[in-house]
């Protein structure tokens, strides 16, 4: 059959020599703007296309030149031209085919709405003429002087900012509101468009057209954009490679710039607006931009620093390849050849890539479901799941079902069958449970005491870990006002009392006997009271037991704060019990009686054995001990509020019997972990479980 016609407006250019050496060239197609590199082979095959016939050229070739080609060398580069439209169509049906084309390109109304969802552009300015215009202007910026400058200014502000850091990160702080939140939308709307000016700019430079420059909606959040495919005209990498990064090393300028300007500026509006505008340039560019796993500049200047076309679609064919050889070894040949350390580099690429939009998507997909009304939400949290993860992986399928016939005459396909299945039926299989939690080791009877007050320690008659009787004072406190008190209110019945007794000699005096006795009385009860709230300084002991102070080093003068814990009475011969609080999942997974086994933190004494004696029916409203909070290195996550902390989910307290407790190891209470033989459960069932549970809460059934 003849071969297609090539449409005359092609362009052929000049490309770069490829990394084996081989001269390249582009093909631009100027309608749409579109870029296609091609080798030596297809130029050659592209210069003899009028003899119409892949024989002749193919013969031609072999003739006139080094190369040896087939005709379906030829029939190959046809079908690439013919997919990519870039030949003239004049047969009888190029109408309906052109039209079953554009219907496969756009798809069905819900396909292109889908589309359009996920990712549209909108052009807003034809920049080309006034970026010739400003072209002078913005070279002064990529200039030697103003890169020392730059430079000079870096070291200033970051010296700053290390000098000043308890204030940055204050400020930092600060802006967590709404008013710092509009603030940083504002600059990071400012920093975007200079960022797309600093890629037009130095595209411009290179001599290369800027068409196109607006903003493109990526899941319905808005991203600038500026159209620099001419870039592909250039055939120095390092000048693509300048134009890629040029966005970032503009939002790094001003970053710097600003950071100085915060440094420098006196408190007020400026300063804020200028420390605004540099923690966004900071953080948008090295968190979103520099990552090479989004088509986002990080992508783009690591595939032209590796000179590396497609670098995505490149390294995802080869990982899918190597992934098909190690399930099934097929023995295909791969679809690039690259050096072992390269290939094995672009494969970890190709992973890394899944995993982190893997990530990406699902994150995205829970954010939207969440600031959508619900049923949208819903509709388009499986937008993405279906559209970004299930798309690819039935892809990737659909080639397998594809060799099915070879697949399953391979013998490593038969192992790899039997290895997943042996590990489905281990993930259903119960397993022997156990739970691990921080706990701590105390005496299930005690008596605590705390300081009621700032005092000062007066007395402190017995040392830690003596033994007390019922009835003997632990330790007493010295309150001056309260001392001071008892002084003054004790002088005043002395005085009193002279009064009344002598009441009797004077006239005056008998006539204000009854108020004198009864503000006696009052003093005197006022002085009981008074004595009765300095016992709580002079606490006694309700038992007999051993004395353990909070802090051993604790010795008389020292100054104590209110409700300090002092020391702790341990009634004689209590038992000693572990607690710990433990989440739903865990609690349904142990019995009373269960056996459990306690090693300390400090790895002081050997490992208790414990047995389950209680669990808590309700939950905890609050943590009873704050050590076993995660911000005290515990296992239960808190939140402070009201000074307390408050579990972030329902946790249950669980009691546990020690049955072999050391003399030693009753000296103090001592934090740790236990480990509960909790029943028996199959690693899947808690996911199953848990998805479970997030379905039936936000269906509502």
């Amino acid at each position: 059959m003849p071969l297609p016609r090539l449409r005359e407006e092609l362009d052929l250019l000049d490309g770069p020599t490829l990394p084996d050496g081989q001269p390249s060239w582009t093909l631009h197609d100027p309608v749409r703007n579109l870029f296609f590199r091609i080798d030596w082979p297809t130029l050659e095959i592209l210069q003899r296309w009028d003899m119409d016939d892949p024989i002749r050229i193919a013969q031609d070739i072999s003739d006139h030149s080094t190369l040896t080609l087939s005709h379906e060398d030829i029939t190959e580069v046809a079908q690439f031209l013919v997919q990519n439209q870039l030949v003239q169509v004049h047969a009888a049906d190029a109408s309906k085919k052109m039209a079953q084309q554009l219907f496969r390109i756009q798809g069905t109304a819900v396909q292109w709405l889908l589309h359009h969802y996920l990712f549209f552009r909108i052009p807003l300015l034809k920049p080309d003429a006034w970026l010739n215009r400003y072209l002078p202007w913005a070279r002064w910026f990529a200039s030697s002087q103003f890169l020392i400058f730059t430079l000079l200014a870096f070291v200033v502000g970051l010296s700053q900012v290390i000098r000043r850091w308890d204030v940055f990160a204050a400020s930092l702080v600060d802006t967590f509101n709404l008013e710092g939140l509009i603030s940083y939308g504002i600059a990071l709307f400012c920093v975007k468009c200079l960022h797309e000016l600093g890629h037009a700019f130095t595209a411009k430079h290179y001599g290369c057209r800027v068409p196109t420059m607006g903003i493109a909606f990526l899941v319905m959040w808005p991203v600038a954009y500026t159209d620099t495919n001419e870039t592909w005209r250039l055939t120095n990498r390092f000048q693509r490679l300048r134009v890629a990064s040029m966005g970032i090393v503009t939002e790094l300028v001003i970053a710097v710039w600003s950071t100085l300007a915060w440094a420098l500026l006196p408190e007020g509006g400026l300063q804020s607006a200028a420390f605004v505008l540099a923690t966004t340039s900071w953080v948008a560019t090295l968190a979103i931009n520099a990552s090479p796993f989004m088509r986002f500049d990080g992508y783009f200047i690591l595939m032209d620093a590796l000179d590396m076309p497609n670098l995505h679609g490149r390294s995802f064919a080869l990982a899918r390849w190597k992934l098909r050889e190690w399930l099934f070894d097929l023995g295909e040949e791969p679809p690039e050849h690259f050096s072992k350390t390269k290939s094995a580099l672009l494969i970890l690429f190709a992973w890394a890539t899944w995993i982190y939009r893997l990530v990406l998507f699902i994150g995205i997909a829970v954010l939207v479901y969440h600031f959508f009304i619900k049923l949208v939400g819903i509709f388009l949290f499986l937008v993405e799941i279906v559209w970004f993860v299930a798309k690819p992986v039935a892809s990737e399928f659909a080639v397998w079902r594809s060799k099915w016939p070879r697949i399953r005459g391979q013998s490593r396909s038969r192992k790899v069958a039997w290895l997943l299945s042996l590990l489905l039926l281990a993930g259903f299989i119960p397993w022997p449970g156990r739970i691990v939690a921080s706990s701590i080791l105390r005496p299930s009877d005690s008596w605590p005491v705390y300081a009621p007050a700032g005092a000062r320690l007066d007395a402190l008659p017995f040392q830690h870990g003596s033994l007390v009787r019922a009835g003997e004072p632990l330790l007493s406190l010295y309150v001056p006002e309260l001392s001071s008190r008892e002084k003054a209110l004790q002088i005043k019945i002395d005085q009193q009392r002279i009064l009344a007794s002598t009441s009797a000699f004077n006239e005056d005096m008998r006539k204000r006997w009854m108020v004198a006795e009864q503000t006696l009385v009052t003093s005197e009860t006022e002085l009981l009271g008074l004595q009765s709230e300095s016992m709580q300084y002079r606490p006694l002991a309700p038992y007999d037991g051993r004395f353990q102070l909070a802090d051993p080093e604790l010795e008389v003068g020292q100054w104590v704060s209110k409700k300090e814990p002092l020391a702790v009475l341990i009634r004689a011969n209590s038992p000693w019990r572990v607690e710990t609080w433990l989440d739903e999942d865990d609690i349904s997974r142990i019995r009373i009686g269960h056996s459990a086994r306690f090693v300390s933190d400090s790895a002081d004494g050997a490992m208790l054995s414990l047995r389950v004696i209680a669990i808590d029916q309700d939950a905890a409203l609050f943590l009873l001990r704050p050590e076993l909070s995660s911000v005290l290195g515990g296992h239960v996550l808190t939140r402070e509020k009201n000074g307390q902390m408050v579990p972030e989910r329902s946790v249950y307290r669980v009691f546990m019997e020690v049955d072999n407790i050391t003399p030693e190891m009753q000296q103090r209470e001592l934090r740790g972990h236990v480990t509960v033989d909790a029943s028996w459960q199959s690693p899947l069932t808690k996911y199953l479980r848990q998805i479970v549970v997030v379905i039936v809460r936000e269906f509502g059934f």
